[in-house]
């Protein structure tokens, strides 16, 4: 087991080795000087982070622990992640809704104030640039953050659409939050242990809403959100802020939530189910097909009017051609690219993430397949390094979700 934990955590570091490799561009490779460092780089050397290069930052893949130990320790207790590499930015002005909506599949004027959802931004093809969770503040500010290896794409894309946009009297504007930090409270512990270091009644905040708050002593922005499948939060925080705030989650939890890395992050993503941008969708892939057909509001399916509305329409109408999957198999762990046959050694498909789970103890993966080879139980042949190993489709996700709600 020793062994497979050990290559678990090599394979992790070069698939995200080769997805950073991928997103920093077509130029070359950043060297360990060139890339950016969070608030909290420091904090992480000191506490045993293992720092790899992801979508040119600095990251911890993990600590002093394995990471088999530390998913198991997310759900039994809680972790706390550095993610500000991600990019939070700002909408505001009168115009801000309808200028988004043309951009994201969102019913973004239909969400309450204070509330938010997954949304995807996409292309003329219909295909996902990114995708994102976008709140509305007020009726006049919106607040994002999206994939820090989507990031100058992202922000290119909104930018254009911007400038043409306000040259016809539309108004709207924004700013980047880049003198912010972001960190994810994630397990059973994270509302426990936030609850000591805030004056706000966190019992009453339920998963997707939004509040501005004083925690420890600073202006923040609080998301009920995640990528682990827990309860749990999102929290922006002044940068100067961050470091004084880490300390003080981790000393309230008197040592039961832990500094958690990207590698674990990306077990417990995959438990929950949830898409990694780069792997599990594309440019080239719908919302429909990546199965975020419900992130699509019924008024947006209605009305259209969003990049690419055309294509994505007529797949909710006919269905379409390929769907993410779910699934459980023998042999190795699958990984990004193993290809999926049927009983008769037909190809149908494509694993785009899988490993151990830490959790279940046996293999998980997700991938597409041609529909109609789709539902759950359906027997297939994953390839792996030449050989063929059983596996099973199966319902996402695989580890239940734990989100707080009414």
């Amino acid at each position: 087991m020793r062994g497979g934990l050990w290559q678990l955590g090599q394979s992790i570091t070069r698939r995200l080795a080769q997805a950073d490799k991928k997103t920093i561009g077509r130029r070359c490779f950043a060297s360990d000087a060139d890339l950016k460092k969070t608030v909290l780089y420091d904090f992480h050397v000191v506490n045993g982070g293992k720092m790899v290069p992801f979508a040119g930052w600095s990251m911890p893949i993990q600590y002093k622990d394995s990471i088999m130990d530390s998913t198991v320790n997310c759900r039994e207790n809680g972790s706390l992640f550095d993610v500000s590499h991600m990019c939070g930015l700002s909408l505001k002005g009168k115009d801000t809704i309808p200028f988004l909506e043309k951009l994201v599949v969102a019913d973004v004027a239909g969400l309450a104030p204070g509330t938010g959802s997954l949304t995807v931004f996409t292309n003329e093809k219909g295909g996902a640039i990114d995708d994102s969770v976008v709140t509305k503040v007020t009726n006049d500010h919106i607040y994002l953050v999206v994939n820090a290896g989507c990031r100058d794409k992202d922000l290119a894309h909104i930018e254009e659409h911007m400038k043409s946009f306000k040259s016809k009297g539309g108004d709207v504007s924004w700013h980047i939050h880049d003198e912010r930090s972001l960190l994810a409270l994630q397990g059973p512990l994270a509302a426990p242990v936030l609850q000591y270091l805030t004056k706000d009644d966190l019992s009453k905040m339920y998963f997707g809403e939004f509040r501005v708050l004083d925690i420890n002593g600073a202006p923040c922005f609080l998301t009920r959100t995640g990528y682990t499948g827990e309860d749990g939060f999102e929290i922006s925080v002044p940068s100067e802020n961050a470091l004084d705030l880490a300390k003080a989650l981790l000393e309230k939890s008197e040592g039961k939530i832990r500094l958690t890395g990207l590698g674990a992050r990306d077990s417990l993503r995959l438990e929950a189910g949830l898409c990694l941008y780069g792997n599990d969708m594309e440019q080239h892939i719908t919302p429909v097909e990546a199965g975020l057909t419900w992130a699509i509001g019924k008024r947006r399916r209605a009305e259209g009017g969003f990049l690419g509305a055309e294509v994505i329409l007529k797949q909710i109408e006919e269905g379409p051609k390929i769907r993410r999957v779910g699934f459980f198999s023998s042999g190795p762990p699958p990984r990004s690219h193993s290809e999926i046959q049927d009983s008769n050694g037909q190809n149908i498909g494509e694993i785009t993430s899988g490993g151990f789970s830490p959790c279940l103890k046996k293999n998980i993966a997700m991938g597409y397949v041609k529909t109609g080879n789709h539902k759950a139980g359906t027997n297939v042949k994953i390839v792996i390094r030449g050989k063929s190993y059983d596996g099973v489709v199966t319902k996402m996700p695989f580890v239940p979700t734990k989100y707080y709600k009414p």
